[in-house]
């Protein structure tokens, strides 16, 4: 088959929808090497993760805009250039960040989107207003124009038939997994080089992801002040206006030595520093799916999240679920975890079998099933 993929967010983005899309084409390229797969990118720019990829897989290309034109509006050549995708022959064309070009249907070519989530319309006073309003037409037009959509959880497949009142016949769930650095043990060596690198402390909780109100990481730091004061809070992500309440809150409460605050942490040093943190704790409010849990399960590490979310599915029966507002309950089950050697050896085990389910060869042979079946439509 010839595989055609939007690139822009496996070119630009380092997180979220650039990991995913990473992770599709790599995994496509590991276990189906004899099919073509196709990158197309509106705007060429560095990416070290993805130039590795095109060098270790002859099976992916990417394509440019070369026309004038092409250069000088990438983001029309991406939403309205239907041709570049005719002149390429490909037998299919999967949107992976929530996106189809405008025209596609015009293409004749089938289409597969994936919609990682619908939050701005379950939460949108967390999105200015003209971000929801773009997302909202971008999102529905890209669910009713494809031929079918992935949906990246149960969760977001149930959103998409609410919000946007597509049949749940033309919804397939498919996870993403993690990179599979995280399943690899890191060296004493390199664990000591990372320890040493962030100064991290010998005693903490991870929380890896975006500092935005959403993911309700202020919870995590109000737990702090009742647990034993050798016991550190390792945060990871990307900073918002949200930092600056939750650097506030540290101050207010004396916590500064107890809480370090990490950003633009190289990916290569993630696993490391998973690897040595005593828990995972990820009390978001919403999420697509929640990749960190995955990463987190197959570091060996226990995990708590917010309850009543998608969160459920990808941490599994052997992870610990609390109310999103509940500090006590959060506070006893970070306790319980660390002071209970029986329960975080149940917990680590029986989280690396569920992890399996979201085994790269798995994900990839879902794929290329569905791809087959919309091909032959």
């Amino acid at each position: 088959m010839r595989i055609g993929f939007d690139g822009k967010r496996a070119v630009q983005n380092y997180t979220g929808l650039g990991n995913y899309s990473r992770y599709i084409l790599e995994i496509l390229s590991k276990y189906y090497p004899k099919n073509e797969y196709y990158i197309f990118a509106p705007k060429q720019q560095k990416n070290k993760r993805l130039e590795r990829l095109l060098e270790e897989h002859s099976c992916l290309s990417m394509i440019w805009p070369h026309s004038i034109l092409g250069k000088a509006f990438p983001s029309l050549w991406r939403s309205l250039g239907t041709h570049k995708l005719k002149i390429s022959k490909i037998d299919l064309y999967h949107g992976l960040s929530n996106e189809l070009p405008m025209n596609i249907r015009k293409s004749g070519i089938p289409t597969i989107v994936t919609i990682h989530d619908l939050i701005f319309l379950r939460y949108p006073d967390c999105y200015p207003f003209f971000d929801r309003k773009i997302y909202s037409y971008k999102f529905h037009k890209a669910c009713v124009n494809s031929d079918h959509i992935i949906a990246v959880s149960e969760c977001t497949k149930k959103d998409i038939i609410d919000y946007y009142n597509i049949p749940e016949d033309k919804i397939s769930v498919i996870y993403q997994g993690c990179d599979e650095s995280f399943t690899l043990p890191a060296t004493d060596e390199r664990k000591v080089g990372v320890q040493m690198k962030y100064h991290l402390p010998n005693r903490y909780i991870l929380n890896v992801g975006r500092i935005e109100k959403r993911k309700n990481t202020l919870l995590i730091v109000k737990s702090m002040e009742k647990l034993p004061k050798d016991i550190h809070l390792v945060l990871v992500g990307q900073n918002t206006e949200y930092t600056k309440e939750i650097e506030k809150y540290i101050q207010t409460k004396g916590l500064q030595k107890r809480v370090t605050i990490l950003n633009n942490v190289p990916f290569a040093d993630l696993p490391a520093i998973y690897q040595q943190a005593e828990l995972f704790v990820y009390p978001s409010i919403y999420e697509g799916f929640g990749i960190p849990i995955i990463e987190a399960l197959n570091s060996r590490i226990p995990v708590i999240a917010a309850a009543n979310s998608c969160l459920e599915e990808a941490g599994g029966p052997s992870s610990i679920y609390v109310d999103a507002n509940d500090v006590e309950a959060l506070t006893t089950s970070i306790i319980q975890i660390l002071y209970s050697p029986n329960l975080r050896k149940q917990m680590i085990e029986s989280g690396i079998d569920y992890a399996e389910r979201f085994s790269e060869k798995l994900q990839a042979e879902k794929l290329i099933k569905l791809y087959q079946e919309i091909s032959h439509q």
